[in-house]
């Protein structure tokens, strides 16, 4: 029987995982592929650290060549993150008739084109489900089961460290910085938070599914993003007192049909709507098909087993692939080139609290700016103190409108400051 060998860069949380994994369901996988799966070196910056699973030792080096060069290594696994060098590695893998299996959302996101296209030359396979939502199945499904339809968008929560915190601060009433102080202390979040806090974490992985799902590259650069700091307990509450909970949410959706628009920020979901119950460090992603209509995908987003579950997947599909002579099978699906609407061309309703002096023609005033802006009411709300809060929903109106309306409530005299404004998702 045939034995594929493997080689691992990098042996982190992932990489370990994924190592686990395949020694503890080995028999299992082997007969799964066909042909015997071997991890036969795995290179690390440091061959002293220590590592959270078993392993020999003697599967280590510090030298990428033990891999890279190997010409008995068939499958290459690239977890080191970060853009320099896996992006060197992964083409060296390739160009060698190396298959690639990779979980490095950064990578994908701004050298995801090149990289496929080098696989496509040289007949490879390079598959990245590992990259978006940790052990949640959506790459590879919306490549292949999901290939039939049209899909016209791709909305989820992807970023686990932010949904724990809004969630911790809508199920409990805790503040911002006290549970993102208690997320790092549990290892949820970073000692910097701000890939996850900003949403850039959550703009790479949308970036990567409306590549797929609307066939045409999305740059990262084209995806409007906006974190969650400036949501507070007051936006909590109302949100709740309105009907909705407040998400990070990841969208990509078709308009028309040569434009797509791709942006992260905070919304106010309805509470009936299948994401609003997505708590902790959970993800969910919902896509609309033509076909297929709703579907939802939902489970554990990132930590050491379920991204390792999505880096075995990979690393089974690629091993099959080799045992039958089929690798390279799923080409870059990029094939079409769609323009990237800007934030302003958006239209949704919005949520908007502002602190107002409470006094006679307060809230015409405000009203008068929004009707100026063509910007219409929903619903308002304010509070009867000395310094008030008002509280605002719109009807679904231009992004570029909105914004015009609250730079000239800024400088209103009965206008103390725009607390925040909230996009809402229907």
């Amino acid at each position: 029987m045939r034995t594929i060998k493997i080689g691992l860069l990098g042996f982190g949380n992932v990489g370990s995982g994924a190592y686990a994994l395949l020694n503890a369901n080995l028999e299992d996988i082997q007969r799964k592929v066909g042909a015997l799966v071997e991890v036969k070196r795995v290179v690390v910056r440091d061959t002293s650290k220590a590592r959270p699973v078993a392993y020999d030792p003697a599967l280590l080096t510090t030298d990428v060549e033990a891999v890279l060069g190997d010409p008995e290594i068939d499958v290459v696994c690239e977890l080191i993150g970060g853009v320099d060098p896996a992006h060197e590695y992964v083409l060296r893998a390739l160009r060698a008739g190396k298959q690639v299996v990779s979980a490095n959302k950064e990578l994908i996101a701004k050298e995801g084109e090149s990289i496929l296209r080098e696989a496509q030359s040289h007949s490879c396979d390079f598959l990245f489900e590992g990259a978006v939502a940790g052990g949640i199945p959506i790459i590879l499904p919306m490549k292949s089961s999901l290939a039939g339809n049209r899909v016209d968008q791709v909305k989820g929560i992807v970023n686990g460290t932010t949904n724990y915190i809004l969630s911790k601060m809508t199920l409990e009433g805790a503040e911002y910085s006290d549970v993102l102080a208690e997320a790092q202390r549990l290892g949820y979040a970073e000692a910097d938070p701000t890939s996850d806090v900003e949403g850039f974490d959550a703009q790479y992985k949308i970036a990567i599914l409306s590549s797929i799902a609307f066939t045409s590259r999305v740059s990262v650069e084209d995806v409007y993003v906006e974190g969650i700091t400036r949501v507070s307990q007051s936006d909590i509450r109302y949100a709740r007192d309105l009907g909705y909970v407040i998400k990070l949410l990841a969208v990509g959706t078709r308009s028309g049909t040569d434009c797509v628009q791709v942006r992260v920020h905070p919304a106010l979901i309805p509470q009936r709507h299948p994401l609003a119950s997505v708590n902790d460090a959970f993800n969910a992603i919902f896509l609309r098909g033509d076909a297929v209509g709703d579907v939802m995908f939902y489970g554990r987003g990132a930590g050491m087993m379920p991204t390792g579950s999505a880096v075995v997947g990979d690393l089974i599909d690629t091993c099959r692939n080799l045992v039958h002579g089929c690798t390279g099978r799923i080409a870059c699906t990029c094939y079409e080139s769609r323009k990237v609407l800007p934030i302003d061309d958006l239209v949704t309703k919005y949520y908007l609290r502002i602190s107002v002096s409470d006094c006679p023609g307060t809230l015409a005033a405000i009203a008068g700016v929004l009707g100026a802006n063509g910007v219409s009411i929903e619903s308002v709300r304010a509070d009867a103190h000395d310094k008030a809060e008002a509280v605002w929903v719109t009807h679904a109106v231009r992004e570029a409108n909105m914004r015009a309306a609250i730079e000239q409530m800024e400088v209103l005299p009965e206008v103390y400051s725009v607390e925040n404004w909230i996009r809402v998702e229907e």
